[in-house]
């Protein structure tokens, strides 16, 4: 199965970096002596310290040290980490970070500019590409639509041109404009007012839109004029005009504005999400005319290499792109024009394309050939960003450094695992220390050295239970590591359910899946494996709940979250229709790892509705009654509770300029948020600051005689998260956290049964423990009539489901088909199945792997 890595023997070691107090969040003053050229593998149960020694601590005072020796402006460059809590490191080299982070907000980043590659493709074309006779040289930065060098003049580089339309504004012109025909206008007052306006200059509001003169739906929709009039709000037409006639004074004057101006203006100007997002839908978008998407000016366009435009090139997956170059690259393509009369040009050709060739090659070694370089990386899992600047490293070659690794697992399928722990071998080879927090235990077993922190989670974790070789952990009881890594995993018992009918798709179309069918089992639970970019996201994220939902009437937000909505590129081509099973579904419900707020203003308690029950306890003990407090006076949003210092923030915020920005507690609530006599209140002698800051599994006990709060907390300790204090920000939790608690507050409204359950890898950033935890919670779901469908690659999960949907075989245009169904058992014998193998292997772990 995995490769071995040669584990380095203890006494090959270069030095060690030893820590003297860590204090970092919940870390307990601890003392740990680390090797140097080695691979140390940090492991314990999700939230118990693992990445506040790892990330917050080394990679911290490795980053502060190095800033240190960078002039005061350049460091207003970097993302400065805090300063650790810590007493004394030392031995400690310079580091690098990759951590997990989603993809960057801008659609205009993309796998070619994250890997650098895009720009040696700019070059190759400047430099070596075939012109059209008669055309100068273009500069480099011309092939980028991101310079005003490069970008189409009609679409300004977006690929997309917008219009906006009588239809799309108004798209039911059997409303009259009083029934609020004009469906682009703000909703509330800001509609209702421009309504008065056109009633005051006499255009008609009640009859049906069809039927109004062209003229003046013409002017409505499209004048830039601003007229002001006087507005009589209430007033029928009637009375509005003998208004007017009377010279009555106006309740206020009122500014005309045309739709689309209102549209466009609200587009560019607002700072709301939600606004941009909803004048968006009116505006209709096609493919520019003059570079047909392709976002680049003509003369750009024009030049060609191997009979492609620059923009044909960067939509070839990563595979065909590095085949295409290998002759170049060898210098064995046929480009006699080139040869004879610019040789110069056939030696700069052959220059990059070696160099593109081998930054390839590392691509496709960590299993990405299937992207391509215009691939927008907000469309990117955490995993597949974190190995492309995993590659970029390999190929810089550095020597002597720390590369510290936010569990480089994640996302991938146990096949892809091998090609990542290649990669880390050549880190490693090359005189490198890694340094990576994992719970796959692949990546596990593959140690020089394990640091195993714990014993649980938060306030129970903080210790380090054990530092040294892997074999020295089998001792170590206190580990709940150790059960998993020595121990043969309980293989799942229960018998297989039997489906209660059938989710029948036929005809999926959307990025590798062509035409495909595929039936998911209802009222069991079903896991859909396969490699990394074999097309499993597609199916079950976007095609299955895109259907399921419309067919449903649901609301569900959009996968990804663009920055600009009209920067997005145009909707993947979408076939597919549902051909049977959705009378046994009533709703859907997709739990993913989205934040589950964007600011410390959000957190667990308010998330869950937990905290609306709090709130009402506190409104009514018998002082709050007295001095008239209700539940909002005990919201740290709301002007009457909260600390006016802070504004409820608990903190403010210090700007240094060149040094980090440093967060200090509120010198008058001392970071309790909320102001003295709102503190005053207490309920079994806390205050709500103190309740606020209890861990779920303190608030249990503290909360045992309140049944709706009670509840709330048993299920949220059921899915791990016992250790997460009440009042922890948005900000501080992990993907793997927001998702466990958007399944725990579904939990609690577990009922009716016949709902849809869909999940994206709900196992990414767990410890197998809390592996074990999840899949109780699953399993309930399912025995309450539900249909559970999860994309997996923990062969625990899918050995434990009914029903596998393996897809594949290959990442890409090799993937994009039903390789096997049925269940786990049958799905392990499967032929040309990737998933086989491994499941094989955990199925039967004494007959080892078979391959």
């Amino acid at each position: 199965m995995p490769l071995s890595l040669s584990p380095t023997t203890p006494t090959s070691f270069t030095g060690f970096v030893r820590v003297r107090g860590a204090r970092e969040h919940n870390l307990k003053n601890v003392d740990v002596d680390i090797p140097r050229d080695a691979l140390v593998v940090f492991t314990g149960v999700s939230g118990s310290g693992k990445s506040s020694l790892a990330f917050g601590t080394l990679y911290a005072e490795a980053q502060r040290r190095y800033l240190e020796s960078v002039s005061p402006y350049a460091r207003r460059l970097f993302h400065q980490m805090a300063v650790p809590e810590v007493t004394s490191i030392d031995g400690l080299p310079p580091a690098v970070a990759l951590q997990q982070q989603r993809g960057a907000p801008s659609t205009r980043s993309s796998v070619g500019s994250v890997t650098t590659l895009s720009n040696l493709l700019r070059m190759l074309y400047s430099r070596a590409g075939d012109y059209p006779s008669g055309q100068g040289i273009i500069y480099a930065e011309a092939f980028s639509p991101n310079t005003p060098e490069g970008a189409c003049p009609t679409c300004h580089g977006l690929g997309r041109v917008y219009e906006v339309t009588e239809q799309s504004m108004v798209p039911d012109p059997s409303l009259t404009i009083r029934e609020r025909a004009i469906a682009a206008w703000p909703q509330a007052w800001g509609g209702q007012n421009q309504r008065d306006i056109l009633v005051t200059m006499g255009y008609d509001v009640d009859t049906p839109w069809r039927d109004l003169p062209q003229k003046d739906r013409d002017w409505i929709l499209f004048t830039d004029e601003q007229p002001v009039v006087p507005v009589y709000p209430g007033y029928s037409p009637e009375q509005t005009q003998r208004a007017l006639k009377r010279r009555e004074q106006p309740n206020y004057m009122g500014t005309f504005t045309g739709v689309k101006r209102h549209v466009l203006h609200t587009f560019a100007t607002t700072q709301s999400a939600l606004m941009k997002k909803r004048v968006a839908q009116y505006m209709l978008g096609s493919d520019c005319p003059t570079c047909q998407g392709k976002r680049l000016r003509k003369e750009s366009l024009s030049v060609t290499f191997a009979g492609l435009d620059i923009a044909e090139m960067s939509r070839l997956p990563l595979k065909r792109l590095a085949s295409l170059l290998q002759p170049f690259a060898q210098g064995t393509a046929a480009r006699q024009h080139h040869d004879q009369q610019h040789p110069e040009q056939a030696i700069v050709a052959r220059r990059i394309a070696e160099d593109l060739a081998a930054r390839l090659a590392v691509l496709l070694d960590l299993g990405l050939g299937y992207l391509s370089l215009e691939r927008g990386t907000p469309t990117l899992s955490p995993g597949e960003l974190q190995r492309l600047r995993l590659a970029t490293q390999l190929y810089s070659n550095l020597f002597g450094v720390v590369y510290v690794l936010d569990e480089p697992s994640a996302g991938l399928h146990p096949a892809d695992t091998e090609a990542l722990l290649t990669a880390l071998a050549g880190l490693k080879g090359a005189g490198n220390s890694l340094f990576v927090v994992e719970h796959d235990l692949d990546v596990i077993r593959q140690a020089d050295w394990l640091v195993d922190v714990g014993p649980a989670a938060g306030e129970k974790g903080g210790e380090i239970l054990y530092s040294g070789p892997p074999a020295g952990l089998k001792a170590v009881a206190a580990s709940q590591t150790r059960q998993f890594l020595f121990e043969t995993p309980a293989l799942p018992t229960q018998p297989l359910r039997t489906p209660t009918s059938w989710l029948k798709l036929a005809g999926v179309t959307r990025n590798n899946l062509e035409n495909l069918a595929v039936e998911f089992p209802l009222g069991v639970f079903t896991t859909v494996t396969g490699v990394s970019g074999s097309g499993k996201s597609s199916l079950v994220s976007q095609v299955l709940v895109e259907l399921v939902a419309e067919s449903l009437g649901q609301e569900i937000a959009s996968e990804e979250e663009e920055a600009d909505p009209l920067a997005a590129p145009a909707p993947a081509t979408l076939g597919g229709h549902i051909t049977g099973g959705m009378e046994a579904i009533k709703r859907l419900v997709r739990v993913d790892q989205k934040p589950i707020g964007r600011t410390p203003r959000s957190n667990m308690a308010t998330y869950t509705g937990l905290f609306d029950h709090v709130r009402k306890l506190f409104a009514a003990t018998p002082e709050a009654r007295k001095r008239r407090y209700d539940a909002g006076r005990f919201s740290f949003n709301v002007a009457k509770g909260r600390c006016e210092n802070c504004q409820g923030e608990g903190f403010v915020m210090v700007e240094l300029l060149f040094l980090p920005s440093v967060y200090a507690p509120c010198s008058v609530c001392h970071g309790a948020r909320y102001n003295a006599k709102t503190l005053e209140i207490k309920y079994h002698e806390k205050n709500i600051a103190e309740v606020l800051a209890l861990t779920v599994d303190d608030a249990w006990a503290f909360f045992a005689e309140e049944p709706p709060v009670h509840r709330a907390l048993t299920v949220l300790r059921e899915v791990g998260l016992g250790y997460l204090r009440l009042g922890q920000p948005a900000t501080e939790l992990s993907g793997g956290e927001a998702q466990r608690i958007k399944l725990a507050t579904e939990l609690q409204r577990i009922g009716r049964g016949n709902t849809l359950y869909v999940l994206d890898e709900p196992t990414t950033g767990l410890h197998p423990s809390d592996v074990e935890k999840l899949l109780l919670q699953l399993e309930g779901l399912v025995a309450a009539g539900n249909t559970v469908i999860v994309v997996e690659h923990d062969m625990r999960v899918v050995a434990g489901s009914d029903w596998v949907v393996d897809i594949g075989p290959g990442a890409g245009d090799e993937g994009g088909r039903v390789v096997a169904a049925g269940p786990p058992r049958k799905v392990a014998t499967a032929k040309g199945s990737r998933t086989a193998p491994y499941l094989q292997a955990f199925l039967h772990p004494q007959a080892g792997p078979v391959l």
